[in-house]
């Protein structure tokens, strides 16, 4: 696939990179709208990894014969190929973690744990995803250092004021996600971020919805952490990546020990390795790491610009078919450059469990739950909802059996 307008996105060309997307059950072919949770990974990403199995599988940093070299050049061409994919500076500002939740418990305890304090604050979003919130609440309660919440409005987006009333001189971190996981808000990232860089605090910005489908660039954003997930980029499971300043990074003490990280060890002390290997103990991801590097060439090919406006076309396109059915309640902002790729939702009288059991028995494949949103589902007033969330490869078609299949629930429900 070449650089093409955006109109010109040949989405069958593209499903026929993922042979799952063919796969039938009862003799309906899936249809799988669950794509905020992890993507599908398509036949370029497992035969790079596949590659790498079959022919220079080793272990990295750990010798001088040619299987090791080569699996070590690999891995640490793929530091050099997510920081350009992201805008970093080099390889020394990322790292490798097994996704974004790690990446926020490594910031979290390397940084917060030595930082913060009863006189601190750390201020987060009613928005946040629990590898955030809850991360962020228990490093408070250990150091004593106080939470705080920005409000989410009722159209679903954040309330700026209240943000510029939140972030003072004592913020010493505010963690915002860049789009959220439940409402499909983007949110203005630079903007808060120039407010807590005012305040003299660092700001980490939770980017595993964002960097699967939109340009994104780290030192424009000026975030000082940032991080994001391979399995929601059609890359493999099991790797993520954290950005970081480098001044920061060489400031703060590893948060894991052990080989790989190191560079001298006697039985009295050690001394740390450079970045990013410092943050990087043990056998790492390399499988992982090669298929995350294939991935990014993969969505590189196609063109962010591209992939972004295919799902805010479906997107676009799901919440005009969902908002006509009247009793269907959507979350969220209108689609727009305010609103990524998915769509959370509620049918009167269907429980969203009981909704997403009958979307399985027509093949379509949503998530239904909190999302790991607890607290912002108990402000919305509802204890779960429906999921439905768009890739690349999705068709308008696939929306069509979506609100299909909403029809027929609502029939048994009636």
């Amino acid at each position: 696939m070449s650089q093409q307008n955006l109109e010109s996105l040949d989405v069958e060309a593209i499903r026929e990179e993922f042979p799952i997307l063919e796969r039938e059950f009862d003799g309906e072919q899936v249809v799988y709208l669950d794509n905020a949770a992890t993507t599908q990974t398509p036949d370029p990403v497992v035969d790079a990894m596949s590659d790498y199995y079959r022919e220079y599988n080793a272990n990295v940093h750990r010798g001088i014969h040619h299987l090791s070299q080569e699996a070590s050049i690999a891995y640490e061409e793929a530091h050099d190929r997510v920081a350009d994919f992201i805008g970093a500076d080099g390889r020394e500002e990322i790292i490798f973690t097994k996704n974004t939740t790690e990446a926020e418990n490594l910031v979290a305890y390397a940084w917060g744990l030595n930082e913060l304090g009863p006189d601190d604050e750390i201020v987060l979003t009613e928005m946040e995803h629990h590898a955030s919130l809850v991360t962020w609440q228990q490093i408070g309660k250990q150091t004593g250092a106080d939470v705080e919440y920005i409000r989410v409005t009722e159209d679903g987006r954040l309330d700026m004021d209240h943000a510029r009333e939140l972030i003072t001189d004592d913020t010493a971190m505010l963690s915002a996600v860049h789009v959220s996981n439940t409402l499909g808000t983007v949110n203005p990232v630079s903007k808060l971020v120039d407010i807590a860089h005012e305040h003299d605090a660092l700001a980490f910005i939770d980017g595993a919805q964002a960097v699967p489908n939109r340009p994104v660039d780290v030192d424009a954003i000026d975030a000082d952490f940032y991080a994001f997930s391979g399995h929601k980029m059609a890359g493999p499971t099991g790797i993520g990546a954290l950005y970081g300043k480098q001044e920061l990074l060489e400031e703060m003490q590893p948060y894991l020990y052990g080989g790989g990280m190191i560079r001298k060890v006697t039985f009295e002390d050690s001394t740390w390795d450079e970045l990013p290997w410092k943050f990087e103990p043990g056998t790492p991801q390399i499988a992982e790491a090669v298929g995350l590097v294939a991935a990014i060439d993969w969505l590189e090919e196609i063109g962010m610009d591209r992939v972004q406006a295919h799902e805010e076309e479906i997107t676009r396109y799901a919440y005009e078919q969902l908002t006509a059915e009247p009793d269907v309640e959507i979350y969220g902002p209108e689609p727009g450059s305010e609103r990524a790729g998915l769509v959370g939702f509620n049918v009167d009288g269907v429980h969203a469990h009981d909704l997403a059991s009958i979307m399985n028995d027509h093949t379509v494949a949503i998530r239904a739950g909190d999302h790991c949103t607890q607290p912002l589902h108990d402000k919305l007033g509802v204890a779960a909802s429906a999921r439905a969330s768009f890739y690349v490869y999705n068709t308008k078609d696939e929306v069509d059996k979506l609100v299909a299949a909403i029809d027929d629930a609502r029939q048994l429900f009636a």
